[in-house]
């Protein structure tokens, strides 16, 4: 079945601002908040803009937590950094170390200013390594901030793979369901991935799609089918039914709404992708 090119880049568009969540898109703007959670990302100009953004605004938190283990998309961050042209440097020392390794092994090779405030103890720096998916990523966060004694947050901001964003402010929001009141959290991908036909607008096979996001270039992200399956993905993990994640399902994350215009998006591309899930 064929739908029409713009049709399609609608869609996956519509999903991918759903899943990106962007309560906060500029860390240069926002106000100060008492923790920061950075989970690690394959998608390495997230951390360019997290470590740059801290850099120039000290005061903007108290704690800095870099969130990630070894899980399935580690490789992929190992070959985001042999790849990467400001990173590449590091290509040789991050092979078989945890995500959020990698996170400080830039930080401290690449953000001097910021390993200043780390060093003067203006910033707290806490590594959480262990990890391996988005439920994790907060209930190691807290465990790993109560055992250093960080007060219970006020206001927690996530910063995360945007295709993942929403899902992993609900497994926080699910993970501190038991605090009241509970923290005030806000979800940074620092940027919402969007899409655009190609010059040819369709070639052979399915529409000719690019991304077309300011300031990245196309090779610094996902490939296309991975970004696909990714968002393809998310959808029914997100539902709150039998299958998903919510609480009527297997209780990962808190309840989320999923808008009827975002379900009918995802059905449309499952028949143009020939989705499985």
């Amino acid at each position: 079945m064929s739908f029409p090119a713009a049709d399609v880049v609608s869609d996956i568009n519509l999903i991918s601002r759903f899943l990106a969540c962007p309560q906060i898109l500029s860390l240069s703007s926002c106000a100060p908040f008492d923790v920061l959670v950075f989970c690690a990302s394959a998608v390495l100009p997230i951390a360019n803009n997290v470590f740059s953004a801290l850099q120039s605004r000290p005061g903007l938190t108290k704690t800095l937590v870099l969130c990630g283990g070894i899980g399935h998309s580690t490789q992929l961050m190992y070959e985001a950094i042999r790849k990467s042209r400001r990173y590449g440097s590091l290509a040789d020392k991050v092979e078989g170390l945890p995500e959020a390794d990698i996170l400080n092994l830039i930080l401290q090779n690449f953000y001097p200013q910021l390993c200043e405030q780390i060093n003067s103890n203006t910033l707290q720096l806490l590594v959480e390594n262990r990890s391996t998916n988005c439920g994790a990523n907060a209930i190691e966060t807290r465990r790993l901030l109560e055992q250093h004694s960080v007060p219970v947050p006020k206001s927690l901001v996530i910063v995360q793979d945007p295709t993942m964003s929403l899902r992993t402010l609900a497994s926080f929001s699910h993970t501190y369901a038991d605090v009241f009141p509970p923290p005030t959290f806000a979800a940074c991908p620092t940027f919402v991935p969007t899409m655009s036909l190609g010059s040819s607008g369709i070639r052979q096979g399915g529409p000719d799609l690019r991304f077309d996001v300011s300031g990245i270039d196309e090779l610094e992200i996902w490939e296309h089918g991975r970004f696909f399956d990714l968002i393809m993905g998310e959808i029914p993990r997100l539902r709150d039914d039998d299958h998903g994640y919510g609480p009527k399902g297997k209780g990962y994350i808190a309840h989320v709404d999923i808008p009827a215009e975002v379900d009918d998006a995802w059905a449309r591309l499952k028949l143009v992708f020939h989705s499985k899930r």
